[in-house]
């Protein structure tokens, strides 16, 4: 398994975008006194150029954290057992120890992982352990909560795999054998990327495909499916009654909950290389924004990041009527251009009227639009045919505003991100992570 994990995409794709600091390498952090020299402890690397050799590509990344060392078990030995046999990576970042618990804790719970007793939501040790298959993780914040010197937190990232390995808590569910790898899962490989040096503008064609039911989609919205899920960029988990025998479902409605997490996932992979454009999950502390997404929602970090950036009317945004965000009804057109126009223009929408957008897109039913969504229609039309619209749906003279997106709707508007000579494609993603590998 740990071939098939190290060389996923979406492995490769987590990897790049947390990278270490290459500067690492000539300068060495060191602890405590700046002028002593860092020691080393036998097997530890202080500057590692890239994580171990098959990494699990399941266990979650901290955002924004920097791999500070590796050490791995001596293969010499001829029994190892515990943390002998564990492999540790050392992490620094400048959030605090309390978001670093919260953030594995909420991944964990997400991704259907077993957290023991000692790891709980009550456990105030700065210690989870976590169980998937037959792969323990331990997540371990530094005592001292800092750093001295700079002020950043440290941690460590343990991981060991056995088939002996059991965690005091529910077990886990069977495996369902006719359910294909999707991506994230650890034996997902598949679609394979571009070849080394292929230059292309338009959508991919890649020799093999993710889902067993994508030519149920339509021909133009096949190719911006292969790219996200290459990518990684289409999150599916064990609870999406679509992901379930490797199907995709690509005409079934999709939920706004789901296109949030799409939106986030794909924005943040596709600028993985751009920090400042990324949108920033929340932790259980933030007050919850919406009613109906409490804190212990399995999205609330998705949904109240896009709520405390503006993306999506809240309260926060000054929208006081709109205390409920609705997880799980369905999108519809004029919210999957209301969320995605302003992650495209970054900077304010124009103003609109029923007119404006007659005249520019000569949409029949302009007057059906909701007030709030008329300046995102009318800001895409500006983006020519990078447009969401007519990438999404072709040309049209309707644009059904009250609408269900189907999935593979939301995934052609994802597949692409900005305007006009300053955008990015989950293609240009793709190879913009093989040029860095």
């Amino acid at each position: 398994m740990l071939p098939a994990c190290a060389s996923s995409p979406w492995a490769q794709g987590l990897q790049r975008s947390l990278a270490p600091d290459p500067r690492l390498g000539t300068n060495p952090v060191t602890f405590g006194n700046p002028s002593a020299e860092p020691s080393v402890s036998p097997g530890l690397s202080p500057t590692p150029s890239s994580l171990p050799l098959g990494f699990p590509a399941e266990i979650p990344r901290y955002p924004n954290a920097e791999l500070l060392s590796v050490k791995q078990p001596d293969q010499s030995s001829p029994d190892l057992s515990g943390s002998e046999a564990s492999t540790q990576t050392r992490w620094m970042t400048a959030d605090s120890g309390q978001n670093i618990e919260q953030f594995y804790r909420q991944q964990f719970q997400t991704e259907g992982w077993q957290v023991s007793p000692s790891g709980n939501a009550t456990d105030s040790s700065g210690t989870i352990t976590a169980q998937r298959n037959d792969l323990q993780v331990t997540v371990a914040v530094a005592p001292s909560g800092t750093i001295s010197e700079t002020g950043e937190t440290e941690f460590t990232i343990d991981y060991r795999f056995s088939d002996s390995l059991t965690v005091s808590q529910s077990p886990a569910p069977s495996p369902n054998t006719d359910r294909a790898p999707q991506p994230g899962d650890p034996d997902f490989v598949g679609p394979v990327p571009l070849e080394e040096g292929a230059i292309d503008s338009s959508p991919s064609s890649a020799p093999s495909q993710a889902f067993s039911d994508l030519s149920q989609a339509s021909a133009q919205l096949q190719p911006y499916i292969t790219d996200l899920a290459t990518l990684g960029a289409l999150p599916l988990k064990a609870d999406d009654s679509a992901s379930t025998g490797g199907e995709f479902k690509p005409n079934a409605a999709i939920t706004r909950r789901e296109y949030a997490r799409w939106l986030v996932t794909a924005n943040n992979l596709i600028y993985a290389t751009q920090p400042t454009r990324q949108i920033r999950l929340e932790t259980t502390t933030d007050q919850a924004a919406f009613q109906d997404v409490p804190t212990s929602d399995p999205d609330f970090g998705v949904i109240q990041g896009l709520a405390n950036a503006g993306l999506i009317p809240s309260p926060l945004s000054g929208n006081s009527t709109v205390v409920t965000f609705r997880p799980d009804a369905p999108l519809t057109r004029e919210d999957l251009i209301l969320w995605k126009e302003p992650l495209d223009l970054r900077r304010a929408l124009p103003t609109a009227s029923i007119d404006a957008v007659q005249q520019t897109w000569g949409f029949q039913d302009a007057a059906q639009i909701d007030p709030n969504a008329l300046r995102a229609v009318l800001a895409d039309f500006q983006n020519g045919d990078l447009s969401n619209i007519r990438r999404a749906f072709g040309y049209t003279t309707l644009f059904q505003p009250k609408k269900s997106v189907t999935r593979a709707e939301a995934a052609a508007v994802l597949w692409h991100f900005g305007s006009q000579g300053d955008g990015l494609t989950a293609k240009d993603a793709l190879q913009i992570e093989q040029q860095a590998n």
